[in-house]
């Protein structure tokens, strides 16, 4: 089981692909010219600045033209890439931390208007144009330089190739969305069918929805940002559980939402750079990899190694210097559900003692 964004790739596919929709007018008005449509989690102070500064500009349904609209396109690029808008407001409000990554969420959410196909080939393009620009090259998206460049990780590309060789079923599991993952995988052979993003639900008419399709105890999402149902669960730490456990296992109900009683139904390897990684790597039973990208939770149990299963390795490409300070691992260096920082846990529940980070 292997993450896909900062994993098997450097650098984020959703990132990328949400700044080729902008430079190419691409995201679509929402119902109403109301941007509370778009989410239920976004803040009035955020929905209010998104109305200010692209309500005007397209009718409901009709592409924003946020290539030549530097306003609406900043307000954009703020509330994803910094979670507050551009005079410094929170954007999000009111989010369950271990099944939900609000920015990840809405971006996926940004989508919709469009088919699954549609979407992948917006993806393809991106890709394309992120693996030609060279390493480090950046892009001007709004007023803001944000990264162009994407790599294909080879070390784990061939760690893919090997294990399927050798009879493996090899997934990916990702908190990007559903189709642009899916157009990336193919690259390192990792058919659609063994790909698990964030799955939107898809309206009569073939379209990708603001709404989430639901896991677990968490059914189908339903009224978008106005009086949702659901849309609290997307592929996200326990999510990513839940998902794993949901399409892969056959887990049905609030059981897809913990560790599945049958080791035999548990991937026997995974591999992740980020806390959204921690509760598949934790259901994982052979083996666990960790690329240092010095997040604290995935970090703080990978330098733990409960019964000797973690590996951690630098990233393949611009890695990481050595944190100075301890992982505060036995005190803030996890959240729970509330956001509330607190002390973490092996897959035993035992706490962990703080960590030196020692491989970088």
């Amino acid at each position: 089981m292997f993450d896909w964004d900062n994993t098997v790739i450097k650098n984020d596919v959703g990132d990328l692909v949400f700044f080729w929709m902008l430079k190419n007018d691409k995201v679509l008005q929402p119902p109403n010219k109301d941007w509370g449509a778009t989410s239920p989690v976004l803040t009035m102070q955020a929905r209010n600045a998104l109305n200010q500064a692209c309500g005007s500009l397209a009718e409901a349904g009709m592409p924003l033209p946020t290539s030549t609209n530097a306003a609406c396109a900043d307000e954009l690029v703020s509330v994803y890439t910094a979670a507050e808008t551009t005079s410094g407001q929170a954007a999000y409000e009111g989010w369950n931390y271990r099944t939900m990554e609000p920015a990840y969420a809405w971006v996926a959410e940004l989508q919709a208007g469009y088919t699954l196909d549609e979407v992948k080939a917006f993806a393809n393009t991106a890709i394309e144009a992120g693996l030609a620009a060279m390493e480090g090259e950046k892009q001007t998206v709004g007023t803001n330089s944000v990264n162009a460049y994407v790599r294909i990780y080879d070390q784990i590309k061939d760690l893919i190739d090997v294990m399927q060789k050798n009879g493996l079923d090899v997934w990916v599991l990702s908190a990007s969305s559903q189709p642009i993952v899916e157009a990336f995988a193919t690259r390192v052979n990792v058919s659609g069918d063994h790909v698990i993003g964030i799955r939107t639900v898809i309206d009569a008419g073939g379209k990708l929805t603001y709404d989430f399709q639901g896991c677990g105890s968490v059914v189908d999402g339903s009224g978008n940002g106005q009086n949702p149902v659901g849309n609290t669960m997307i592929t996200y730490i326990e999510g990513k559980r839940c998902w794993m456990n949901k399409v892969i296992y056959g887990v049905s109900g609030a059981d897809a939402e913990k560790p599945n009683a049958d080791p035999k139904k548990r991937p026997v390897f995974g591999a992740g750079d980020s806390d959204t990684d921690i509760s598949f790597l934790h259901d994982s039973t052979v083996l666990k990899l960790a690329l240092n990208r010095n997040k604290n939770e995935i970090m703080c149990n990978a330098y733990a190694n409960h019964m000797g299963q973690w590996l951690v390795n630098p990233m393949f490409i611009a890695p990481n210097p050595q944190k100075a300070a301890p992982y505060p691992c036995s005190t803030t260096g996890c959240k729970d559900a509330t956001g509330a920082s607190v002390a973490c846990v092996n897959e035993a529940g035992e706490p962990i003692p703080d960590q030196m980070d020692t491989v970088f």
